[in-house]
């Protein structure tokens, strides 16, 4: 691979949180806008990097935030939100300011991150909206029984932490064929902008299980923001504490849900390795 110093050279770095795994480009001194067919050719897994998001950090808009972080799906379409990812990002600017406290910009508004214990990151995901018209449905219904199903599926939560969720509840996670039944409800016409399907397992009043299939990505070992809308979903069931644990096929992460409407995830990020790609080359694969 050539200099990853040189000006025909993106650099890059690879994290992953939970195994949700992120390329994240620095584009604050060095421009990198990709339209949809370089994301797409970057997430190719064979031809490509590979990745669930792309996270693409720039300077930030609003001056309480120390970073803006664009988020890119597999499929090369941007997104709004992604905790994961922010837990990531949050942890690379920790470790290059010295502070233990940042703020993350998104188009879905500021996210406020703050170092936990045992090199974990914790993030207030905001506020998250409930009503229909805000996550958005098609039309008017109760989001704590949404009419939809599918096979097995049936009469989810629906709720938006920042990108849309339905999360349906049911006996064993591990029994429904996700590769299946997840595109056909992410493009449900219910959904007019699309959304993340999540199947949640309820073990006691205090822990979960789960597994997303996340809009233009497909099935991933872990999803941030389908973990919040699990978890107020399941608060607003009565089947959980406000305050539980989520196991994704990657690992656990804490949820808590504030009387204030926000809601806390704290979790791990880890930088996997680094490296550089030729943009011209990577579009002639």
């Amino acid at each position: 691979m050539s200099d990853s110093n040189s000006p025909l050279m993106t650099p890059f770095v690879k994290m992953h949180g939970l195994g949700n795994d992120f390329v994240v480009i620095d584009a604050r001194d060095r421009a990198f806008q990709p339209d949809k067919a370089l994301a797409a050719a970057i997430a190719d897994r064979r031809l490509g990097i590979g990745f669930d998001q792309m996270l693409v950090m720039r300077p930030p808009r609003d001056p309480r935030a120390d970073i803006f972080m664009s988020i890119y799906n597999a499929d090369g379409g941007e997104v709004e939100a992604c905790g994961n990812g922010t837990r990531c990002v949050a942890r690379r600017i920790m470790a290059e300011s010295g502070r233990s406290r940042v703020i993350v910009e998104t188009v879905a508004g500021l996210l406020d991150a703050h170092a936990a214990p045992e090199g974990q990151v914790a993030v207030d995901m905001g506020y998250v909206r409930t009503d229909w018209s805000e996550i958005p449905l098609k039309e008017s219904c109760d989001t704590l029984h949404v009419p939809l199903e599918l096979g097995p599926l049936s009469d989810p939560v629906a709720g938006n932490v920042g990108n849309p969720h339905a999360t349906f509840f049911v006996n064993d996670i591990n029994e429904i064929e996700l590769s299946k039944l997840g595109p056909v409800l992410e493009h449900h016409p219910i959904f007019p902008q699309r959304a993340n399907i999540g199947v949640v397992e309820v073990i006691d009043r205090n822990h979960a299980r789960l597994r997303v299939w996340e809009r233009g990505v497909g099935e991933t070992k872990a999803c941030g923001t389908g973990a919040c809308a699990a978890a107020v979903a399941l608060a607003r069931r009565n089947l959980t504490e406000r305050e539980v644990t989520i196991d994704l096929l990657g690992g656990s992460l804490e949820l808590s849900w504030r009387p204030d409407g926000h809601i806390i995830m704290t979790g791990p990020a880890a930088s996997s390795f680094v490296g550089a790609f030729d943009v011209v080359e990577l579009m002639r694969r």
